[in-house]
């Protein structure tokens, strides 16, 4: 009879976890609905777009391609530089600080997204680090993760302040984005063959730093900075779902650091460029929600399945991009 009560009530908090997580994923996507419609209003009424430059339209769909791109292990700052290519929308080459700018709003919006999405892991990780702070001393799996997640953010964080230029000039031509893809998609296939065996409460501090510290190499656009981080999570034997978590925590602090740095140095000290509002708030709405489906889509994935999707996208792009090379309807570089 007790162990019949037992089925019952464990029977009982599984359904109430159900009901709780649909009514969960039923909130993203409501949200996501709205700011795309937002964005898509926007967008048609053309506010605050000035004719000649960046178009509200334009704006839509880069920053949809950032929501999608950041979060999934695809490479956001080479599809940046793939669509308008295609596209041959020439406005933000030939514009530097419209484009840096710019940059600044889509990322704000994929930070918004995870927050957003992971706003209880947020918090408890927040409060965990702020303990470790004020007592000096690491004593859980929470403050464990918060403290590596804090130090593996700074390598990154500073080659990318330090080589911002140096990457701006050297790296990004469509020839290196596919190149990237294909060597970057083919290493995460190989180490998605790696055993699943550790869970994310179970990742010591050396591991959350090294894995934190490959970010460095997706300041290389096509290289993908949650591609190289999940990547990196599977080698350490991480499973799918908390290498894809890990990567989207790390992404908070990364990606907030950078929005700062850049906003402080393009935005706040510099005056926004004329015509920016519209494809801002678009570009910005867009990214954040496309980001909060891309993060669910991701997680509801690979719980039941592994990368090798993602993997065939990449080489599939970088196939794409030969092709459109060598017929000559592109030029390789810009």
């Amino acid at each position: 009879m007790s162990s019949e009560i037992e089925r019952l009530e464990h029977d009982a908090v599984v359904d109430e976890r159900r009901s709780l997580t649909v009514r969960s994923r039923g909130l993203v996507y409501a949200a996501a609905g709205v700011l795309l419609a937002i964005s898509a209003v926007v967008a048609a009424l053309r506010l605050g777009e000035e004719p000649g430059r960046l178009s509200d339209w334009q704006a839509l769909v880069l920053g949809a391609t950032q929501g999608f791109s950041e979060l999934l292990p695809v490479s956001s700052s080479g599809h940046l530089i793939l669509v308008p290519w295609l596209a041959r929308w020439t406005y933000l080459e030939h514009h530097e600080s419209f484009n840096k700018t710019f940059d600044v709003s889509l990322h704000l919006g994929t930070l918004v997204a995870v927050v957003a999405y992971f706003w209880t892991d947020v918090v408890r990780y927040v409060a965990a680090f702020v303990v470790v702070a004020r007592k000096r001393v690491i004593r859980t799996d929470d403050e464990r993760l918060a403290v590596g997640i804090a130090i593996a953010t700074i390598p990154a964080a500073m080659v990318g302040a330090l080589g911002e230029s140096t990457i701006d000039e050297k790296l990004g031509q469509p020839w290196q984005i596919a190149i990237f893809l294909a060597v970057f998609g083919v290493l995460l296939w190989y180490a998605d063959r790696t055993p699943e065996d550790v869970q994310i409460s179970e990742l010591g501090l050396w591991r959350s730093v090294l894995i934190g510290i490959s970010q460095i190499l997706a300041l290389m656009p096509g290289v993908s900075r949650s591609g190289i981080t999940i990547t990196t999570g599977r080698f350490s034997r991480l499973t799918r779902d908390a290498a894809a978590r890990f990567s989207f925590l790390l992404l908070i602090p990364i990606v907030l650091g950078a929005v700062l740095y850049k906003g402080l140095k393009h935005v706040v000290l510099n005056p926004l460029p004329a015509g920016s509002t519209g494809p801002f708030v678009v570009g910005t709405v867009a990214s954040a929600a496309v980001g909060l489906i891309a993060i669910d889509v991701l997680l509801g994935y690979i719980r039941r399945h592994d990368y090798s999707p993602f993997v065939m996208y990449r080489l599939a792009v970088t196939v794409f991009v030969v092709v459109v090379i060598a017929s000559g309807w592109r030029d390789a570089t810009f």
